[in-house]
């Protein structure tokens, strides 16, 4: 009799922890933010102008000044301005030395950090040297200058005047969000034809077909014009 109380025993125990388990509460879901679906790509090329002159001649400008540009054309995205014409950007001379004795000329670095939109600071990239021997601003690092760099060179004194055109490009895409219910338009699409395909093998054959008759069509009044020219 004992041991069939103690079997019964144990089987309550065995159940007990199951019925004390409680529903488990659910996961409380959060709506995520939404996430641009749009963006500047990084490595747009942008156009910026000297907002004043930068020079090694004299004590002026030292490593480390900053100097004002502005941007000389708006940035587009598809039929939207993102970046507009006349935002304020900024560069860093990072190397100057000033003119010395036995012709050794003026030389600095200058970097275009960043523009000044909405609020924010974009970073930008351009980095150029300019030598006081020379009539071009050279670029570092494949930036291209956006104009042609001439006379502004002051004796041996590296000069970059106000109002010269400089190229920036964009750090990293730059999320944008366009009005509400707009879209860019769709970029039209071009066919190709794979080499060795059937489609490229018919417009071979069918370009070949055309030179054969534009040829024959050449070659025609040529021979008219000698049959006259024997009954003559």
């Amino acid at each position: 009799m004992i041991k069939y109380i103690l079997a019964a025993g144990a089987c309550m125990a065995s159940v007990a922890p199951v019925a004390a388990q409680e529903t488990p509460l659910p996961i409380q879901a959060v709506r995520a933010p939404a996430q641009p679906a749009t963006v500047l790509p990084a490595g747009t090329e942008i156009a910026l102008t000297m907002s004043q002159t930068v020079t090694t001649k004299g004590r002026g400008w030292e490593e480390g000044d900053q100097f004002g540009l502005t941007v000389a054309a708006p940035v587009m995205l598809g039929d939207f301005v993102v970046i507009p014409k006349g935002t304020k950007a900024v560069g860093r001379i990072t190397w100057l030395t000033s003119r010395g004795a036995f012709g050794k000329s003026g030389k600095m670095d200058i970097e275009l950090e960043h523009l000044e939109l909405g609020g924010r600071r974009i970073n930008i990239d351009g980095t150029y040297r300019q030598e006081g021997k020379g009539a071009t601003l050279a670029t570092v690092g494949g930036v291209i200058a956006a104009g042609v760099f001439a006379g502004f060179i002051t004796g041996r004194s590296g000069e970059i005047p106000q109002g010269r055109e400089l190229m920036a490009t964009l750090e990293s895409d730059l999320p944008v969000a366009l009005p509400e219910g707009a879209t860019l338009a769709p970029k039209p699409v071009t066919a190709t034809f794979v080499p060795g395909s059937a489609q490229a093998e018919e417009a071979r054959q069918a370009a070949v077909e055309v030179e054969q008759a534009e040829a024959a069509e050449a070659a025609r009044p040529a021979t008219e014009i000698k049959i006259q020219t024997k009954n003559d």
